[in-house]
Protein backbone atom coordinates (compact mmCIF):
# COMPACT_ATOMS: atom_id res chain seq x y z
CA UNK A 1 0.00 0.00 0.00
CA UNK A 2 1.99 3.06 -0.82
CA UNK A 3 -0.45 5.20 1.10
CA UNK A 4 2.73 7.38 3.29
CA UNK A 5 0.52 10.69 3.44
CA UNK A 6 -2.36 11.14 5.76
CA UNK A 7 -4.64 14.40 6.00
CA UNK A 8 -8.15 15.15 7.19
CA UNK A 9 -11.01 17.32 5.71
CA UNK A 10 -12.74 19.23 8.59
CA UNK A 11 -16.20 20.23 7.95
CA UNK A 12 -15.96 23.49 10.36
CA UNK A 13 -19.41 23.34 12.16
CA UNK A 14 -20.25 25.82 14.61
CA UNK A 15 -23.71 26.97 16.56
CA UNK A 16 -25.75 29.59 14.38
CA UNK A 17 -25.68 31.90 17.84
CA UNK A 18 -21.72 31.23 18.51
CA UNK A 19 -19.91 30.77 15.16
CA UNK A 20 -16.46 32.49 16.92
CA UNK A 21 -16.17 29.39 19.25
CA UNK A 22 -16.74 27.16 16.98
CA UNK A 23 -14.33 28.29 14.01
CA UNK A 24 -11.88 28.48 17.14
CA UNK A 25 -11.78 24.78 17.70
CA UNK A 26 -11.90 23.92 14.13
CA UNK A 27 -8.19 25.64 14.35
CA UNK A 28 -7.39 24.14 17.57
CA UNK A 29 -7.75 20.93 15.47
CA UNK A 30 -5.70 21.91 13.10
CA UNK A 31 -2.99 22.68 15.32
CA UNK A 32 -3.88 19.32 17.15
CA UNK A 33 -3.16 17.37 13.58
CA UNK A 34 0.12 19.11 12.72
CA UNK A 35 1.13 18.31 16.76
CA UNK A 36 0.31 14.30 15.60
CA UNK A 37 1.99 14.53 12.29
CA UNK A 38 -0.78 14.77 9.64
CA UNK A 39 0.57 16.05 6.18
CA UNK A 40 -2.29 18.29 5.50
CA UNK A 41 -5.55 19.65 7.17
CA UNK A 42 -8.61 20.68 4.95
CA UNK A 43 -11.38 22.37 5.13
CA UNK A 44 -14.76 22.35 3.65
CA UNK A 45 -16.33 25.33 2.02
CA UNK A 46 -19.76 25.83 2.58
CA UNK A 47 -22.49 28.56 1.86
CA UNK A 48 -25.81 29.30 4.00
CA UNK A 49 -24.74 26.50 6.57
CA UNK A 50 -23.23 26.35 10.26
CA UNK A 51 -19.90 26.16 8.58
CA UNK A 52 -16.89 27.53 6.90
CA UNK A 53 -18.68 29.96 4.10
CA UNK A 54 -14.75 31.56 3.07
CA UNK A 55 -12.32 28.71 3.08
CA UNK A 56 -9.07 31.29 2.21
CA UNK A 57 -10.70 33.50 5.04
CA UNK A 58 -10.01 30.44 7.26
CA UNK A 59 -6.91 29.39 5.99
CA UNK A 60 -5.38 32.59 6.43
CA UNK A 61 -6.11 32.16 10.46
CA UNK A 62 -4.91 28.42 9.84
CA UNK A 63 -1.59 29.43 8.57
CA UNK A 64 -0.72 31.65 11.38
CA UNK A 65 -1.44 28.86 13.94
CA UNK A 66 0.36 26.31 12.21
CA UNK A 67 4.02 26.13 10.70
CA UNK A 68 4.05 22.47 8.68
CA UNK A 69 0.53 21.54 8.12
CA UNK A 70 -0.63 22.00 4.61
CA UNK A 71 -3.85 23.88 4.24
CA UNK A 72 -6.09 22.68 2.21
CA UNK A 73 -10.17 23.59 0.65
CA UNK A 74 -12.07 20.94 -0.25
CA UNK A 75 -13.46 22.46 -2.45
CA UNK A 76 -14.03 26.41 -3.28
CA UNK A 77 -17.36 25.98 -6.07
CA UNK A 78 -16.12 28.29 -8.49
CA UNK A 79 -19.41 29.52 -9.84
CA UNK A 80 -19.75 31.89 -7.11
CA UNK A 81 -16.28 33.21 -7.01
CA UNK A 82 -14.89 36.23 -8.68
CA UNK A 83 -11.75 34.65 -10.42
CA UNK A 84 -9.23 37.97 -9.97
CA UNK A 85 -10.64 38.26 -6.61
CA UNK A 86 -10.36 35.15 -5.88
CA UNK A 87 -6.67 34.75 -6.95
CA UNK A 88 -5.39 37.72 -5.13
CA UNK A 89 -7.00 36.06 -1.84
CA UNK A 90 -5.45 32.47 -2.68
CA UNK A 91 -1.92 34.05 -3.35
CA UNK A 92 -2.49 36.07 -0.41
CA UNK A 93 -2.95 32.97 2.19
CA UNK A 94 -0.05 30.76 0.30
CA UNK A 95 1.90 33.91 1.29
CA UNK A 96 0.62 34.44 4.47
CA UNK A 97 1.82 30.16 5.25
CA UNK A 98 5.09 29.81 3.13
CA UNK A 99 3.64 27.95 0.26
CA UNK A 100 1.52 25.83 2.31
CA UNK A 101 -1.68 26.43 0.44
CA UNK A 102 -3.67 23.66 -1.52
CA UNK A 103 -6.43 24.65 -3.25
CA UNK A 104 -9.18 22.24 -4.57
CA UNK A 105 -12.06 23.40 -6.70
CA UNK A 106 -15.29 22.36 -8.42
CA UNK A 107 -17.08 24.15 -11.75
CA UNK A 108 -20.66 23.23 -12.42
CA UNK A 109 -24.23 24.44 -10.93
CA UNK A 110 -22.43 25.00 -6.84
CA UNK A 111 -25.17 24.33 -4.05
CA UNK A 112 -28.15 26.41 -3.32
CA UNK A 113 -27.93 27.98 -7.27
CA UNK A 114 -31.19 29.53 -7.24
CA UNK A 115 -30.81 31.33 -3.36
CA UNK A 116 -27.42 32.57 -4.39
CA UNK A 117 -26.85 33.34 -7.41
CA UNK A 118 -29.09 36.68 -7.75
CA UNK A 119 -26.67 38.19 -4.68
CA UNK A 120 -23.77 36.95 -6.80
CA UNK A 121 -24.08 38.63 -10.05
CA UNK A 122 -25.90 41.77 -11.92
CA UNK A 123 -26.71 40.01 -14.67
CA UNK A 124 -29.12 37.06 -15.84
CA UNK A 125 -27.83 34.22 -13.53
CA UNK A 126 -28.79 31.80 -16.38
CA UNK A 127 -26.12 33.07 -18.34
CA UNK A 128 -23.13 32.74 -16.74
CA UNK A 129 -20.57 30.44 -17.61
CA UNK A 130 -20.19 27.46 -14.70
CA UNK A 131 -18.21 25.41 -16.84
CA UNK A 132 -14.64 24.53 -16.21
CA UNK A 133 -13.57 27.55 -18.15
CA UNK A 134 -14.27 29.77 -15.00
CA UNK A 135 -11.18 27.46 -13.22
CA UNK A 136 -9.33 28.30 -15.90
CA UNK A 137 -9.19 32.26 -15.09
CA UNK A 138 -8.12 32.24 -11.69
CA UNK A 139 -5.49 29.62 -12.57
CA UNK A 140 -3.92 31.71 -15.42
CA UNK A 141 -3.86 34.71 -13.00
CA UNK A 142 -2.03 32.71 -10.56
CA UNK A 143 0.32 32.20 -12.84
CA UNK A 144 1.19 36.21 -12.26
CA UNK A 145 1.53 36.88 -16.23
CA UNK A 146 1.50 40.61 -16.98
CA UNK A 147 -1.53 41.65 -17.60
CA UNK A 148 -0.98 45.00 -19.66
CA UNK A 149 1.64 47.56 -20.17
CA UNK A 150 3.10 48.75 -16.93
CA UNK A 151 1.41 50.84 -14.79
CA UNK A 152 2.01 53.93 -12.19
CA UNK A 153 2.21 53.02 -8.47
CA UNK A 154 3.00 54.34 -5.47
CA UNK A 155 6.82 55.03 -5.98
CA UNK A 156 7.48 54.12 -9.53
CA UNK A 157 5.83 52.01 -12.17
CA UNK A 158 4.59 48.28 -12.25
CA UNK A 159 4.24 45.67 -14.25
CA UNK A 160 0.48 44.77 -13.71
CA UNK A 161 -0.32 41.04 -12.17
CA UNK A 162 -2.02 39.15 -9.73
CA UNK A 163 -0.30 40.64 -6.49
CA UNK A 164 1.53 38.81 -4.31
CA UNK A 165 3.10 35.98 -6.82
CA UNK A 166 2.47 32.66 -5.59
CA UNK A 167 5.33 30.80 -6.76
CA UNK A 168 4.32 27.39 -7.58
CA UNK A 169 0.64 27.34 -6.18
CA UNK A 170 -0.38 26.38 -9.47
CA UNK A 171 1.17 23.00 -8.99
CA UNK A 172 -0.96 23.02 -5.89
CA UNK A 173 -4.10 23.08 -7.20
CA UNK A 174 -6.30 19.94 -7.02
CA UNK A 175 -9.56 19.11 -8.55
CA UNK A 176 -12.76 17.71 -7.00
CA UNK A 177 -13.98 14.71 -8.98
CA UNK A 178 -16.90 12.59 -9.23
CA UNK A 179 -17.27 11.80 -13.10
CA UNK A 180 -15.17 10.39 -16.30
CA UNK A 181 -15.44 13.74 -17.88
CA UNK A 182 -14.06 15.56 -14.92
CA UNK A 183 -11.68 13.33 -14.19
CA UNK A 184 -10.61 13.68 -17.78
CA UNK A 185 -10.40 17.52 -17.81
CA UNK A 186 -8.73 17.73 -13.92
CA UNK A 187 -5.97 15.49 -15.85
CA UNK A 188 -5.92 17.84 -19.08
CA UNK A 189 -5.72 20.65 -16.67
CA UNK A 190 -2.58 18.96 -14.92
CA UNK A 191 -4.39 19.76 -11.89
CA UNK A 192 -3.81 16.58 -8.34
CA UNK A 193 -6.95 14.89 -8.22
CA UNK A 194 -9.33 14.87 -5.29
CA UNK A 195 -11.65 11.46 -4.76
CA UNK A 196 -14.10 11.58 -1.67
CA UNK A 197 -16.39 9.08 -0.60
CA UNK A 198 -19.05 9.83 -2.83
CA UNK A 199 -19.04 9.43 -7.07
CA UNK A 200 -21.60 9.19 -9.65
CA UNK A 201 -22.32 5.65 -10.89
CA UNK A 202 -21.53 5.59 -15.10
CA UNK A 203 -22.22 2.53 -16.45
CA UNK A 204 -21.57 0.67 -13.02
CA UNK A 205 -23.68 0.29 -9.61
CA UNK A 206 -20.41 -0.38 -7.56
CA UNK A 207 -18.84 2.36 -6.65
CA UNK A 208 -14.54 1.02 -6.22
CA UNK A 209 -15.24 0.14 -9.88
CA UNK A 210 -16.54 3.93 -10.48
CA UNK A 211 -13.83 5.83 -9.25
CA UNK A 212 -11.02 2.93 -10.86
CA UNK A 213 -12.55 3.81 -14.21
CA UNK A 214 -12.14 7.64 -12.96
CA UNK A 215 -8.65 7.00 -11.95
CA UNK A 216 -7.82 5.75 -15.21
CA UNK A 217 -9.43 8.48 -17.48
CA UNK A 218 -7.48 11.29 -15.19
CA UNK A 219 -4.29 9.63 -15.63
CA UNK A 220 -4.48 8.87 -19.41
CA UNK A 221 -5.38 12.38 -19.86
CA UNK A 222 -2.39 13.92 -17.78
CA UNK A 223 0.29 15.90 -19.86
CA UNK A 224 3.16 13.75 -20.68
CA UNK A 225 5.74 13.70 -18.12
CA UNK A 226 3.28 15.43 -15.12
CA UNK A 227 3.27 13.22 -11.69
CA UNK A 228 -0.13 14.52 -10.17
CA UNK A 229 -0.55 13.46 -6.63
CA UNK A 230 -4.00 11.55 -5.91
CA UNK A 231 -6.13 12.03 -2.69
CA UNK A 232 -8.61 9.82 -1.73
CA UNK A 233 -11.33 10.61 0.72
CA UNK A 234 -12.26 8.19 3.12
CA UNK A 235 -15.07 8.49 6.63
CA UNK A 236 -12.55 6.76 9.17
CA UNK A 237 -13.92 6.56 12.66
CA UNK A 238 -11.90 4.44 15.00
CA UNK A 239 -13.71 3.40 18.48
CA UNK A 240 -10.52 2.28 20.57
CA UNK A 241 -10.07 5.62 22.29
CA UNK A 242 -14.28 6.10 22.49
CA UNK A 243 -15.63 5.17 25.89
CA UNK A 244 -19.18 2.99 25.68
CA UNK A 245 -21.87 6.06 25.16
CA UNK A 246 -19.85 7.41 21.86
CA UNK A 247 -19.05 3.89 20.36
CA UNK A 248 -22.58 3.39 20.30
CA UNK A 249 -23.13 7.03 19.07
CA UNK A 250 -20.87 5.92 16.25
CA UNK A 251 -23.19 2.79 15.39
CA UNK A 252 -25.80 4.52 15.16
CA UNK A 253 -24.14 6.94 12.93
CA UNK A 254 -22.47 4.11 10.72
CA UNK A 255 -25.99 2.33 10.75
CA UNK A 256 -28.01 5.72 9.16
CA UNK A 257 -25.54 5.91 6.37
CA UNK A 258 -25.66 2.16 5.33
CA UNK A 259 -28.55 1.97 3.05
CA UNK A 260 -27.21 4.41 0.98
CA UNK A 261 -24.69 2.80 0.21
CA UNK A 262 -26.47 -0.54 -1.30
CA UNK A 263 -27.41 1.23 -4.64
CA UNK A 264 -27.54 4.30 -7.14
CA UNK A 265 -29.30 7.05 -5.24
CA UNK A 266 -31.16 9.57 -7.37
CA UNK A 267 -31.48 10.75 -10.87
CA UNK A 268 -27.63 11.01 -10.69
CA UNK A 269 -27.03 7.34 -10.16
CA UNK A 270 -24.83 8.82 -6.91
CA UNK A 271 -22.63 6.07 -5.25
CA UNK A 272 -21.44 6.11 -1.48
CA UNK A 273 -18.62 4.17 -0.34
CA UNK A 274 -18.90 2.66 3.29
CA UNK A 275 -18.16 4.08 6.31
CA UNK A 276 -15.33 2.40 8.40
CA UNK A 277 -16.60 2.92 12.02
CA UNK A 278 -15.10 0.39 14.38
CA UNK A 279 -12.25 -1.28 16.16
CA UNK A 280 -8.55 -0.12 14.47
CA UNK A 281 -7.50 -3.36 13.48
CA UNK A 282 -10.83 -3.87 11.56
CA UNK A 283 -10.40 -0.19 9.98
CA UNK A 284 -7.26 -1.26 8.91
CA UNK A 285 -8.19 -4.28 7.29
CA UNK A 286 -10.61 -2.76 5.53
CA UNK A 287 -8.21 -0.24 4.12
CA UNK A 288 -5.74 -2.43 2.83
CA UNK A 289 -8.46 -4.05 0.67
CA UNK A 290 -9.58 -0.64 -1.01
CA UNK A 291 -8.40 -0.88 -4.14
CA UNK A 292 -8.91 2.80 -5.08
CA UNK A 293 -6.59 3.57 -1.60
CA UNK A 294 -4.10 1.24 -4.16
CA UNK A 295 -3.87 3.79 -6.75
CA UNK A 296 -3.53 6.97 -4.31
CA UNK A 297 -0.66 9.06 -2.75
CA UNK A 298 -2.75 10.16 0.24
CA UNK A 299 -5.75 9.17 2.58
CA UNK A 300 -7.73 11.99 3.60
CA UNK A 301 -10.07 11.27 6.47
CA UNK A 302 -13.59 12.69 5.77
CA UNK A 303 -14.28 13.60 9.59
CA UNK A 304 -18.56 13.24 10.19
CA UNK A 305 -20.29 16.64 9.61
CA UNK A 306 -22.23 15.79 12.86
CA UNK A 307 -20.31 15.14 15.75
CA UNK A 308 -18.12 16.99 18.81
CA UNK A 309 -14.90 18.51 19.19
CA UNK A 310 -13.80 15.96 21.34
CA UNK A 311 -14.59 13.23 18.77
CA UNK A 312 -13.09 14.91 16.21
CA UNK A 313 -9.97 14.93 18.22
CA UNK A 314 -10.26 11.45 20.00
CA UNK A 315 -10.45 9.82 16.05
CA UNK A 316 -7.03 11.84 15.11
CA UNK A 317 -5.61 10.91 17.48
CA UNK A 318 -6.87 7.21 16.98
CA UNK A 319 -5.47 7.25 13.29
CA UNK A 320 -2.43 8.36 14.39
CA UNK A 321 -1.48 5.76 16.47
CA UNK A 322 -3.59 2.81 15.89
CA UNK A 323 -4.43 3.12 12.04
CA UNK A 324 -1.67 4.57 10.41
CA UNK A 325 1.21 2.77 11.93
CA UNK A 326 -0.30 -0.69 11.16
CA UNK A 327 -0.56 0.27 7.70
CA UNK A 328 3.10 0.21 7.71
CA UNK A 329 3.47 3.86 5.93
CA UNK A 330 3.17 6.33 8.65
CA UNK A 331 5.97 9.22 7.76
CA UNK A 332 4.86 11.80 10.08
CA UNK A 333 5.00 15.31 8.72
Amino acid sequence: MPIDRFSFLAPGNYAFDDPGTGLRETLALFRLGEELGYRGGWIRQRHLEAGVSSAATFLAAASQHTTRLELGSAVIPIGYENPFRLAEDLATVDALSGGRLHVGLSAGRPPHFDLIAPLVFDGDPASVDLSHRRIERPVDLLRSRPLGAPIAVPGGTAVPRVQPHAAGLVDRLWYGVGSLRSADWAGRAGQNLLLSNVTSGEDTDRFFIAQNAQIDRYQAALPPGRDKRIAVGRVVVPTDGADAARRERYSAYAASRHARTLQPNGERRTLFAADLVGPAEAIVERLLADPILARADELRLELPYEFRPEEYRQILEDVAFRVAPALGTWSRA
